[in-house]
């Protein structure tokens, strides 16, 4: 990105790290009514990545972001954007840095055009280099460009968001929920636009719901728990990790106890009729289950299977957490 270098005169190399966050902690109120929301969290973004920052409601997510775009103030730690302290040289560091927040904070009398015209004046860009026209046709809102942002639809305020985040080129792009209320079309192009903008430099952290979607987008994952980091990986060591099916086996007729052939896949028995099996799909094919069902002269009646959903995630994660694992 042209922008990059703008944004560190004088800086030789291009950092390997987008942000840099060390022992990061955030305490709101004090007293018997102080509520920690960052614990000490130590997360280090690469140059150049699609980073996932995952977690329930509450977990922190939104903090650390409001964090790097500057609207909360840091307890303790230190932050470092695009190798700028977010305290000590704040202005290139917020310079570095788009942010798409997760609530659709529009003024709604502006059109798109003058929202990014306005928006590119605050960032200081010259009106010879607004990319405007551009940044609206990549978020395809060419058509709405004169329209009240009131008269958007949901999915249309979210592009512009992403649109506003964009004005000053920044080569690090912050993501808090984006696709919230966008139907699957749209949230396909906006994706298609962010790895675009990704193969041009930009490094993209990104806040999600949606473990399909984070899979799908980065390369490396980190899961957040109460104020915590309790995972961080490539995306691949973090689906190792998983790797877990469920399958509910109902069987035709009454069975005592779980079948020999069975024993290997650590299978239960819930009488009469139901065994559930729970397997590792990198390490056991399910026809492999349905054959040894077979080799014990059992007739199936019905099966159903059911993947670990996030919130299994964070439970066993927090689990291990606590136990020192």
């Amino acid at each position: 990105m042209s922008q990059a270098t703008d944004i560190a005169p004088g800086q030789a190399e291009l950092p390997d790290l987008a942000i840099d966050a060390r022992g990061l902690r955030k305490v709101y109120g004090a007293g018997d009514t102080a509520r920690e929301a960052l614990r000490g969290i130590d997360l280090a973004i690469p140059r150049g990545a699609v980073f996932g920052l995952l977690g329930p409601n509450g977990a922190g997510k939104s903090t650390f972001i409001n964090i790097l775009a500057g609207l909360v103030v840091k307890t303790a730690g230190r932050v470092r954007v695009w190798d700028h302290d977010i305290d000590s040289d704040t202005r290139m560091a917020r310079g570095a840095i788009g942010v798409v927040p997760q609530e659709l904070n529009l003024d709604a009398f502006f059109t798109p055009r003058e929202l990014l015209e306005f928006q590119a004046g605050l960032y200081g860009v010259p009106k010879s280099e607004r990319r405007t026209d551009e940044i609206l046709a990549m978020v395809a809102l060419t058509e709405k460009a004169e329209a009240y942002s009131r008269s958007l639809s949901g999915g249309m305020k979210r592009r512009l968001l992403v649109a506003k985040a964009m004005v000053h080129d920044p080569p690090v792009l912050v993501l808090d929920e984006p696709t919230a209320g966008v139907d699957v079309e749209l949230r396909q192009q906006l994706w298609d636009h962010i790895r675009r903008l990704n193969d041009d430099g930009v490094t993209v952290l990104l806040t999600t719901h949606y473990l399909e979607e984070a899979q799908q987008l980065c390369d490396r994952i980190a899961i957040i728990h109460h104020g915590q980091v309790v995972a961080c990986d490539e995306t691949a060591g973090l689906v190792a990790r998983l790797d877990r099916k469920e399958l509910t086996i109902t069987l035709a007729e009454d069975v005592a106890a779980v079948p020999a052939a069975l024993v290997r896949f650590q299978a239960d028995l819930h009488p009469p009729r139901r065994l559930v099996v729970r397997y590792r799909p990198s390490r056991t094919q399910i026809r492999d289950v349905l054959a040894a069902v077979q080799a014990a002269g059992l007739v199936i009646a019905d099966l159903t299977t059911e993947e670990a959903d996030l919130e299994d995630i964070f439970i066993a994660l927090t689990r291990t957490d606590d136990a020192g694992g």
